[in-house]
């Protein structure tokens, strides 16, 4: 894990982690943030959709974009402020999803940065455009 303070981040500085996208995870996080929609969870469900299979719940990647956040961009002692995400394409279980966080802007008389939060998928294929306002650690 990291930790870079307002002073110690530059604009394009990245960091990115690869996840695999696990039936197992879906059911764990359907469970704890209680999204039981079945095109998460019920395969015959799902079958009758323009997806054709179950999908992955966009806000599972979205902690997975919390998760870089907090871990290595800024990293620890990092709080989260704000953050926008576009769903451009379905994810599915087994996918493998690539998270990079860039810095976009720093916004140093506030000690905020914003940055890019994306998602591409094995195919390179972008699959989540968003951006978060974080204040880094002060100390």
């Amino acid at each position: 894990m990291q930790s870079f303070r307002i002073e110690e981040l530059s604009v394009g500085q990245k960091a990115e982690k690869e996840f695999i996208i696990r039936e197992e995870d879906g059911r764990s996080f359907a469970e704890l943030s209680r999204d039981l929609n079945p095109i998460h969870l019920d395969e015959s469900y799902a079958k009758e959709t323009r997806f054709e299979k179950r999908i992955a719940h966009g806000m599972l990647l979205g902690s997975y974009i919390s998760a870089v956040i907090g871990t290595e961009l800024p990293g620890v002692g990092a709080i989260y402020m704000k953050q926008e995400l576009s769903f451009l394409r379905p994810v599915y279980y087994g996918d493998r999803i690539r998270v990079e966080v860039c810095v976009k802007e720093l916004l140093t008389e506030k000690k905020r940065a914003v940055l890019s939060t994306n998602c591409y998928n094995q195919k390179g294929e972008q699959v989540i455009a968003g951006s978060a306002l974080v204040k880094p650690k002060e100390e």
